[in-house]
């Protein structure tokens, strides 16, 4: 699924986190706190959705650009 939307259940949940298996491979599980979830019952089924926030991306890279500027400038 190179698109980014991936079909996954939640297993179970242990001490306020929640244990997803991708429905794909369940060996690969995510655990995720339950207070980010809406609410879920064990056995069901999820739509993840990944998404590269190239803006958010690029500001990020920006600031550490001039971070790291500032930190050169200094040693000068």
């Amino acid at each position: 699924m190179g698109d980014g939307l991936m079909k996954a259940t939640v297993d179970r949940f242990e001490e306020g986190q929640a244990v997803i298996l991708l429905r794909d491979d369940e060996r690969v599980p995510l655990v995720i706190p339950r207070a980010l979830l809406p609410p879920l019952e064990e056995g069901d089924i999820l739509e993840i959705t990944i998404e590269r926030d190239e803006p958010a991306t690029r500001e990020a890279e920006e600031r550490a650009l001039g971070i790291l500027k500032r930190l050169r400038e200094k040693d000068l």
